[in-house]
């Protein structure tokens, strides 16, 4: 079955960097494209970043865009977000997502805080 397992979440001081990694499994991996997403308390689950299946496109919400960086390693079944100069607003569980089926992983928790 279809399995998506984020990693790499935790606290950072503000103006870090953290790097977010989803294993994927049960389905050709390769052919789909990924998102991450994210939900701070109390707010809806908003879109963070997008790849396509092969890596080439990808788009960001404005809100990271210039601060976060999506990419994929096909061959590992692994796709990453790369976080840098965060901010206490981007304090949220961050969840992986394959671009069609709907499915989600469990999501890990990132805290920026001092």
């Amino acid at each position: 079955q279809v399995q998506l397992v984020e990693s790499g979440g935790g606290l950072v001081q503000p103006g870090g960097s953290l790097r977010l990694s989803c294993a994927a499994s049960g389905f050709t991996f390769r052919n789909y494209g990924m998102s991450w997403y994210r939900q701070a308390p109390g707010k809806e689950r908003e879109l963070v970043a997008t790849i396509s299946s092969g890596g080439g496109s990808t788009s960001y919400a404005d809100s990271v865009k210039d601060r976060f960086t999506i990419s994929r390693d096909n061959a590992q079944k692994t796709v990453y977000l790369q976080m840098n100069s965060l901010k206490p607003e981007d304090t949220a569980v961050y969840y992986c997502s394959r671009n069609r089926g709907g499915y989600w992983g469990r999501g890990t928790q990132v805290t920026v805080s001092s």
